[in-house]
């Protein structure tokens, strides 16, 4: 396995992606038996991926604010 690799399922194993996947998974079975409306689904697959997304990008920002991944510590 290549680093790139390593790396892309390290990331996948954040709890946000293990939450993310997992509620999108719930509410994708749940429009499917009908318990939800497909609107319903609509609705709460946006929001969770809006948050996954909107939290990415944040942390994108934060990095290149830094220079670096790392919380850097004033002296």
């Amino acid at each position: 396995m290549n680093e790139n690799t390593k790396v892309t399922i390290q990331n996948l194993l954040t709890v946000k992606s293990i939450v993310t996947i997992v509620l999108t998974l719930v509410f994708a079975y749940l429009s499917v038996t009908l318990v939800i409306s497909g609107e319903q689904f609509l609705t709460i697959f946006s929001i969770i991926v809006a948050f996954y997304f909107g939290t990415q990008y944040q942390k994108g920002q934060e990095v290149s604010a830094n220079g670096s991944d790392k919380d850097q510590v004033s002296e």
